[in-house]
Formats: C-alpha cells, structure tokens, sequence
C-alpha cells in the first residue's frame, strides 16, 4: 500500500536526482557523527558527563542537566500562546535551543567548502558572510541543557533540559494577556558572555477570528529551493531578498484581518538558520511565529536534505499541531510549487472541514528554483486539491492577483 507522501516524495526524488542534489552534500561537510553531549562544566572526571550523554535521550524528562555557562549560545524561539480548548486557559509552546560559542570543528574547512562550492575564489569579500552564517550549522550542541528566562516581566521559566539536538520544548501556562493584540516578551536569563537570540516574544491568539500559515522559501523569500548551488548561495552569500510583491500582499492581509490575527511561518528549513529568518521576517513581513524542522544540527548537507525531503509529512503534521491551539480560527494558507505545499494544505483542507478558507499558491516559474516542470502542471494541482471547492484554491503568478480574492473570501466568511 503506497503512502499517502508518496506521490510527493517521488516528486522531490526526482528533483534532486535530476538537479545533482546528492553530490552537492556529498561535497559538503558534516560533522554531526561527532555529536555527544558536552558538558565539562560539571564533572572533572567525565562520569558524570557519560551519564548526560545518556540522560539526555530522555530530553525534558532528564533527571540529569547542566545550566548555562558563559561559553554558551542561546535561542529563545517567538510564539503564539492560545487557550487550552478543555481547560480554558492560556498556554504556550516554549522552544529554545543551546550551542557552544566556539565550534570543535574547523571553521575555516566549513566555510571553504561553502565557497568552493558555490564557486568563490579564496578571496572573495563573501567570506567573512559565509563565516558568520555557517557557524550555526557547525557549533556544537549542549544537550541536557536548562534555560531560565524571565516571561511577561515576571513569571520565570525554567525551559528544558534540552534533548539530543539541544533544543527544549516545553508547553506552559501563562498569564491572561492584557489587550488586543496582546505580544508579552521573554528574556533569557545567562551568566555574562553568553549569546544568542536572548528575548522572545509571544503573541497571545483568541480562539477565534482569522489566521494566516505561510511558507518561506519561495513563498515570501527568494530560496531556490530546487537547486543546491541556489540553495547555498541564498543561505550563505546573498543578502535575503523576498519575493516580488509578497510584503505588500502580506500588509495589505494584515490590514484585512486585524492586528490580532496571529502568522504562522511554516518552513521546511533547518532551525539553525531561525536567526537569520527572524531578521528576514522582522524586516518585511508581519510578525508570526517561526516554525522550522530540527533535522540538521552540525551538518551542512543537511541544510539539502532538510528542505528537499519529507517536506510534506512534515508540513501536515505541524499543521496539526496549530489546528490543536486554534481550532476555531479561519486559516489562510499560502505557499508556492517547488515543494509539496499544495499536498500539504490539501491533506489539511479535507482532514479539518471547513477550518482552511483559502488556499493560496505561488507558481514559480523559474525552472532553477522549481527543478522539473512537471511541478507546474495543471493536473498536479488538480490532484492535490481534489475535494477542496475551487473557489477555496487558486494558483498565482503575481502577488496582486490575490488581493481581490483575499477580500473577497473575508467578506463571504463575515
């Protein structure tokens, strides 16, 4: 019996077969068999850290953890805080993330093999950029880690410990929020010398009203998603450039739902690159929370595989989990071709009727960002929104071609 990813998975198969996805990792560097929990900050004489390289299987359950240390860096992710559906209260999804400030690799090997990859020569301006957006892809993790953050100016939180790939997710509740819309900031709290993204911030969704879940890479940001070398150099060299007439789509939505409808930014990308999309988010579009996938610690060729490979199971299933916080909102889905997000939010539309109202798809059509044309096809689309009413999808060229869409679709709901 053939999975319901299938059909998707052969697709995105055939796009790294024919775009050379497979020796473009093979070219890069991986250092992620050298993961193991380091924590020499709490044993001299390696027992007790042995005992965390275990423990640490277990994640938040530990019985083990070692708390920051001023070496470390630190990620505290945005989120949307929303009322548990049986209890009634606000709760929230915490994700932080703790790496060594100094990677044990060596930096200058990753950042060569980037450049030479993508074609610079040893010296091209470009490496002082790549060195500075690699490093999250080399540093090592600190599993077993907990983080302490101060949330809304008062309530303290003690996040973690961090599983295998340092990264903790705790489900808390919070505070009633004051306002409409109502962002309450977290800050971590770590001993001098520690980095990182050391705030976040929450956005606090009612139950109902409107709700917009968007792609990135090729969506609202120039990727090519479908091209190894296009992949690397907008990750590592260029500086991030959105897609045409996407930030004033996204404002003009903005203005149509009101402030306190909550954005989801659901990407296939690695977290390791959430700095670098949270200043990318924060510079063209309106605020929401970043939701990445954790597959590609300390390894670069993982950057490939993370947004060429199992994309659709992933998207649907964390989907699912924003249907859980939000079940009575009315959801906007907007995506592009070059990955599976027309599968994705089809399996979505026709698992929960009548949650997703609109369906948006950008059809790329450069042929290096999409891969293979067969992407574009009319019948795929036809496929991936069989059951959905037609006037719930649409293929886009331009951005501006969706404005009365969007418009009209609110009116019809209110």
């Amino acid at each position: 019996m053939l999975s319901e990813f299938s059909l998707t998975d052969d697709m995105q198969r055939r796009t790294r077969k024919q775009c050379g996805f497979d020796q473009a990792e093979a070219d890069l560097p991986s250092y992620a068999k050298n993961v193991k929990a380091r924590s020499p900050t709490l044993s001299t004489d390696g027992v007790k850290e042995k005992m965390m390289d275990v423990t640490s299987y277990f994640g938040s359950n530990s019985p083990l953890y070692r708390n920051v240390a001023a070496n470390d860096t630190v990620w505290l992710l945005d989120n949307t805080a929303y009322k548990n559906t049986e209890t009634g209260k606000w709760e929230v999804e915490f994700v932080s993330a703790v790496f060594a400030q100094q990677p044990s690799c060596t930096v200058l090997e990753a950042v060569t093999a980037v450049a030479h990859k993508i074609g610079l020569n040893d010296n091209d301006p470009n490496y002082p950029t790549i060195e500075e957006r690699v490093l999250p892809f080399i540093q090592d993790i600190r599993p077993g880690t907990k983080v302490k953050a101060i949330h809304a100016g008062a309530d303290r939180l003690e996040l973690g410990p961090g599983g295998r790939n340092g990264i903790s997710t705790d489900t808390k509740p919070v505070r009633e929020g004051q306002g409409n819309p109502q962002i309450a900031k977290a800050t971590a709290e770590v001993p001098y010398g520690a980095n990182g993204v050391l705030e976040m911030k929450t956005f606090y969704a009612e139950p109902e009203g409107w709700s917009v879940i968007s792609d990135i890479d090729d969506t609202i940001k120039i990727t090519m998603t479908s091209d190894p070398i296009g992949i690397l150099k907008s990750t590592f060299t260029d500086t991030p450039q959105p897609c045409p007439g996407m930030p004033e789509l996204y404002q003009n939505i903005a203005s149509l739902i009101g402030p306190a409808a909550p954005f989801f930014y659901l990407s296939a990308s690695p977290y390791n690159l959430y700095p670098f999309l949270r200043d990318f988010r924060q510079k063209y579009y309106p605020h929401g929370t970043i939701v990445l996938r954790d597959s590609s610690w300390m390894s670069i060729p993982g950057l490939l595989s993370s947004i060429t490979l199992g994309t659709e199971q992933y998207k649907t299933d964390r989907m699912k989990k924003i249907h859980e916080w939000l079940p009575k909102r009315k959801m906007i889905c907007i995506g592009d071709s070059t990955q599976a997000d027309p599968e994705s939010y089809g399996n979505i539309y026709r698992k929960f009727p009548g949650w997703v109202k609109l369906i948006l798809i950008r059809k790329v059509t450069d042929i290096a960002a999409l891969g293979i044309e067969s992407k574009n096809e009319p019948k795929r689309f036809e496929k991936a929104f069989k059951h959905v009413p037609k006037e719930r999808w649409h293929v886009f060229e331009t951005a501006a071609e969706c404005n009365a869409i969007i418009a009209n679709t609110i009116a019809s709901e209110s």
